[in-house]
């Protein structure tokens, strides 16, 4: 990669929102009513800025047999404004003894309940006076929760069937406030003293390293843990549990250690490996020491999302922490530095400088989520991520491409709100939308490690803040910097940067730009790119595009900033053909008007190879998105395609199969078996070459074996007779085992879900997946169960996840999803949603990511209005406490609509289309 993220920019150029109003401001006719019937003397879901956090020293004892809690908080506050009421977070627990530590003396203070915004007021019987220190100190109870955040009851099952439990935290964004009364909003930073009592047989772990543990009255212990430096309550941590630990220490003197379940101990060397290598290369690239003495890295049992960034000890998944040389495959250990180089990133990036509010989550998640790239570029360049980059891109283009997107900064108050922030557009866009100015982006990474030495340390981004660091922004953005490198952007001006970004993050959708040669004149336009039959919504957007393009008459990459709705560009010489967009470097579509597409067309049948990989990928991908809009007809997306007969690169084949699958898809949930059919086998023969030279084996580079993996599932899932037999085979003799025969790991999923299709396959599956400690293992069992054709058994299997005894519950979401692809068992995905809906909201909270996988999962294939009716009814039904204003309800909607306008619009040219290739086809051979 060759340009470090304008993300940096933003960074400094970006105004943030400012807090909350003061309380006790013009709010006396509305004051919401507390529990107890008084007034409530605030009235808004943001915290008052009158009263500021310095220090927390927090008290918890868990107890791991009557799964509760019990704690006591003292909170140092630095009074701003004189006040006689102190509002704070508080969610689901028994408040007691409120006490004022003031310089006269203790008092209690009078406490008040406003449950819906999960807030405490403190009122004092005279006024806190501005300037002052005070200290409040309160006891709290609740239960440890039975979700996935908050502080929360985890459990796992050892190989003699012995049931052990454990707590541990989630608190992002949302949920510290369930686990002591805090200020939880990211601006309120503070310091953190943490004491833990726990049983013997237990350990406790933190943020921060235990100075020492002290014998209390009863048997039990108290870890003593160190201050932490000054932090956001969302990335407050700590677990109480049996688990075992490695360690080792980086260059920089770092403690690295990696905490797991006993059993499960032994894979965890190569997640060790990894967090040494990558904590010490962010030390020495970003230039700004790590700050605290030590970084665990815990894998637990029950978690909901993928991982969490909490300063000094980040918490995984177990399926994204540990590893088994013999059992893993190569996707997962790609996945594995993936996750830890994100949330490694995060400890400079979100944890030292961290966003003011929610609003701007993209300043955290963006760049983490480049960062990984970059980081694993330089730290593991045999996994070669390059080529998975694209993946990200797509995806947060399909969420970008309907009218219910949002932009990268967009405003949020309530916790759902928040929680719907956690999507592709935070994470994925922003390190998408990247210039490839390389002299620009090494100045932006000196100006933040500028701004962070001198201003932010261990703060949030302020405006003045901001404001300062866009005055020294100036002397890194001067022509001569632009004029150093290859062509300029943009002929006439210097390049604004913050005027080209604010363009990106302050409106939602990307725009599709249409480019037509005519001669050495190249006629370019934009507009909005997007899947809707309202053209009214796509009008007054205009974004300032930083197009690359490259021609058949030279290699060089040109560039060309376009700010207005059209221009033109010029030529030097006549071309064959022009590709824009270079290597998908930008976050932007390119539809070739007149013969443009043609030409591509040519080039690809002709001499693909003069594209690169990611190119040919990203001509996959327009041509085919472009026919969801119009743009282009059906049959020269699948002319485009045939081309890939002859392709043999992970990013332009999964690309392919990410095109031409989804279609038949789309048939299987309609009767029409014949064309669904006649789909299924023009893609087999397409990839039937590249299929047939996959051998059975673990053979190869990281990218060689995730698509061998890719190849010969679909040959084997789509009964290509030699992946079939093959398949068939193996799990023959590796059920004839007992699954004890080692088996390719590259090649298991095929043989897993070829196993699957009888119910004794299945059931053999399904003990083998009871019975094994390997996580990877353990997921590819679950994936093959779910795409069995058994009903009884995919309803099972969605029901013992709910249960969470025998399935983990952290599991289902998956689960629903993969029964709805699956061809036997979309309807009783669909079903399965609507009967635990309640129960799922609670479980995985609204708003959040894993309940917008779910409904968009179980209906983004759905193509008929009677589906439609069927999912607007039931969603309409909700009310707002139950999810009905979410955003993944809308997307579903939407993405119905269009499935239902692609059907009504192109079947008729896809059947004619495949009838014309098998006459074809069939001329060649003879």
């Amino acid at each position: 990669m060759s340009a470090l993220p304008v993300l940096l920019l933003l960074l400094v150029s970006t105004p943030l929102t400012s807090g909350a109003q003061l309380p006790n401001q013009g709010q006396d006719k509305d004051l919401p009513i507390a529990t107890n019937g008084e007034p409530f003397p605030w009235g808004r879901m943001r915290l008052p800025t009158t009263v500021f956090p310095l220090h927390y020293d927090l008290t918890i004892h868990p107890n791991l047999t009557t799964l509760d809690f019990t704690g006591v908080v003292r909170i140092q506050l630095d009074v701003r404004e004189d006040t006689s009421a102190i509002i704070l977070h508080a969610k689901h627990m028994q408040i007691s003894n409120v006490l004022l530590l003031a310089p006269e003396g203790v008092r209690p203070l009078r406490l008040l309940e406003y449950p819906r915004f999960h807030q405490l007021g403190l009122l004092s019987d005279s006024v806190l006076i501005k300037g002052r220190k005070y200290e409040v100190q309160l006891e709290f109870a609740a239960n440890l929760s039975d979700s996935f955040h908050g502080f929360y009851k985890s459990s796992y099952r050892t190989s003699s069937g012995e049931v052990r439990v454990l707590a541990s935290t989630q608190f992002e964004a949302t949920f510290a406030r369930g686990a002591f009364p805090c200020f939880d909003e990211p601006a309120f930073k503070a310091n953190f003293t943490i004491q833990i009592i726990r049983e013997p047989r237990h350990i406790a772990i933190s943020n921060m390293p235990k100075l020492k543990t002290v014998e209390l009255p009863g048997g039990l212990l108290e870890d003593h843990f160190d201050t932490t430096v000054k932090m956001s309550t969302y990335l407050v941590a700590y677990i109480v549990s049996d688990f075992l630990s490695v360690s080792r220490t980086t260059q920089h003197g770092v403690k690295i250690s990696i905490y797991a379940v006993p059993e499960k101990i032994d894979q965890t060397a190569f997640a060790l490996d990894a967090a040494v290598k990558l904590l010490d290369f962010y030390d020495d690239y970003f230039d700004i020491p790590y700050p605290l003495p030590k970084q665990d890295l815990a894998a637990i049992p029950d978690f909901q999302s993928g991982a969490m960034e909490n300063w000094g000890l980040t918490t995984y998944r177990e399926t994204g922490l540990l590893f088994d040389p013999d059992k893993s495959s190569a996707s997962d250990k790609l996945g594995i530095t993936k996750v830890i180089a994100h949330e490694l990133a995060h400890q400079w990036f979100g944890n030292l400088v961290t966003m003011e509010w929610w609003n701007d989550l993209w300043l955290n998640e963006g760049f983490a989520k480049f960062m990984e790239f970059i980081s694993l570029d330089i730290t593991y360049p045999e996994l070669h991520v390059d080529d998975f980059f694209l993946e990200k891109c797509f995806e947060a283009m399909e969420v970008d491409s309907l009218s219910s997107s949002h932009p990268v900064s967009t405003p949020v108050e309530n916790p759902t709100q928040i929680q719907e922030m956690f999507d592709d557009v935070s994470y994925d866009k922003v390190s998408l939308v990247r210039l490839d100015l390389t002299h620009l982006a090494i100045r932006a990474v000196q100006l933040y490690q500028h701004l962070v030495k001198s201003h932010f340390q261990e703060s949030v981004c302020s405006s003045d803040d901001l404001d300062e660091g866009r005055m020294e922004h100036k002397e890194f953005c001067s022509k001569r910097d632009l004029d150093s490198g290859a062509s300029k952007w943009y002929s006439g001006d210097e390049l604004d940067v913050k005027a080209i970004m604010d363009t990106w993050t302050l409106q939602e959708g990307f725009p599709l730009v249409t480019v037509e040669v005519r001669g050495r004149e190249v006629r370019l336009s934009q507009e909005r790119y997007l899947k809707t039959d309202d053209p009214s919504l796509t009008e007054g957007f205009l974004w300032q595009i930083p197009l690359t393009y490259m021609t058949s008459a030279s290699n060089t990459i040109h560039r060309f900033l376009l700010k207005t709705k059209t221009d033109v560009l010029y030529l030097p010489e006549d071309v064959d053909w022009v590709k824009f967009n270079v290597d998908m470097s930008g976050f932007y579509m390119v539809h070739y008007a007149g013969e443009g597409w043609n030409s591509i067309i040519k080039v690809l049948q002709h001499n693909h190879t003069a594209l690169t990989s990611n190119d040919r990928a990203s001509l996959i991908h327009n041509v085919f998105q472009l026919v969801s809009i119009g743009k282009v007809k059906l049959d020269t997306a699948l002319e485009l395609s045939l081309y890939l007969s002859r392709e043999t690169e992970i990013m332009a084949v999964t690309q392919g199969f990410g095109e031409l699958v989804p279609l038949y898809k789309l048939m299987e949930k309609r009767d029409m078996a014949a064309l669904e059919n006649q789909m299924k086998g023009y893609i087999v023969d397409l990839f039937r070459g590249l299929i047939d030279k996959q051998e059975w084996s673990d053979s190869g580079s990281v990218s060689e074996r995730v698509l061998r993996s890719y190849l010969l599932l679909f040959g084997s899932v789509r009964n290509y007779p030699p992946c079939l037999t093959k398949a068939t085979q193996l799990f023959k003799q590796w059920k004839d085992s007992d699954g004890n025969m080692s088996l390719p790991v590259d090649v298991t999923m095929a043989v897993f879900m070829i196993g699957a299709r009888t119910p004794e396959g299945w059931d053999f599956l399904f003990e083998k997946y009871r019975s094994s400690l390997q996580m990877s293992l353990k997921s590819r069992f679950k994936a093959a169960m779910a795409y069995s054709p058994l009903q009884d058994k995919l309803k099972w299997m969605m029901e013992q996840s709910l249960h969470g005894e025998v399935m983990k519950t952290q599991d289902l979401p998956g689960v629903v999803v993969s029964v709805s692809k699956n061809p036997h068992g979309y309807k009783l995905g669909w079903d399965f949603l609507r009967a635990n809906w309640n129960t799922l909201i609670k479980k995985f909270d609204l708003g959040s990511s894993t309940i917008s996988h779910m409904v968009t999962g179980v209906t983004n294939q759905y193509s008929t209005k009677e589906m439609l009716d069927e999912v607007r009814s039931f969603f309409g039904s909700l009310t707002e406490e139950t999810g009905s204003g979410m955003r993944c309800i809308q997307q579903a909607y939407e993405t119905i609509e269009d499935n239902i306008r692609w059907m009504d619009n192109n079947l008729p040219l896809l059947q004619a289309w495949l009838d014309k290739h098998s006459r074809r086809t069939i001329h060649e051979d003879l």
